[in-house]
């Protein structure tokens, strides 16, 4: 499966009033490309905080459901992170972790996600609900009632590694970002 498509799946099946954060680098333009919403917010340039920025979100907006949109080389760029979300316990998070084994965006160089189960950890940390899934169908049946269930959850879904060819750039300036973002999120 590729990330692309994976990332397009788990936007189709967020409701109207989730709000995502998506990681810095291939996985933030695929969610602007495919599915680009006044509530997502794409990280530009800050690797491995996507999980930091998500949980404090999660924990002013109690009512609102978090999807964080991340990747393994992010993910391991902040493992703190997933201890954090844990020990908070906010059960309006949810975590989905595009994991290709390597750093997608500046290379392809290899992670160490093949090793070291990220689902695991975020299991060993305290999260309430962790899956693996690698195929489309998985990751469909997985989708049909994810984010209705308590978290802290992590969806880790194992995609192909490669990019799309000839994708954009998110479009819109930081300030543009986060001036949408805040208004959707100040609006309820």
């Amino acid at each position: 499966m590729t990330r692309a498509d994976a990332v397009a799946r788990v936007a189709a099946a967020l409701g109207r009033d989730a709000l995502a954060v998506a990681c810095n680098g291939m996985i933030g333009r695929e969610l602007f490309t495919r599915a680009d919403a006044p509530t997502r917010f794409y990280m530009i340039g800050s690797m491995g905080l996507a999980a930091s920025i998500g949980l404090g979100l999660a924990l002013v907006r109690p009512s609102r459901t978090i999807v964080v949109f991340d990747g393994d080389g992010n993910v391991l760029m902040n493992l703190g992170a997933i201890a954090n979300v844990a020990a908070a316990g906010a059960p309006n998070f949810h975590h989905v972790v595009f994991d290709n084994a390597a750093h997608g965006s500046t290379g392809d160089q290899r992670t160490i996600s093949d090793r070291v189960r990220l689902e695991d950890v975020a299991r060993a940390a305290g999260y309430r609900r962790c899956a693996r899934v690698s195929t489309p169908e998985a990751l469909d049946e997985a989708l049909a009632a994810w984010f209705e269930a308590p978290g802290p959850s992590m969806l880790l879904v194992a995609v192909d590694r490669g990019n799309l060819p000839g994708i954009g750039r998110v479009e819109l300036s930081p300030a543009e970002i986060a001036a949408r973002f805040r208004a959707v999120c100040t609006s309820s």
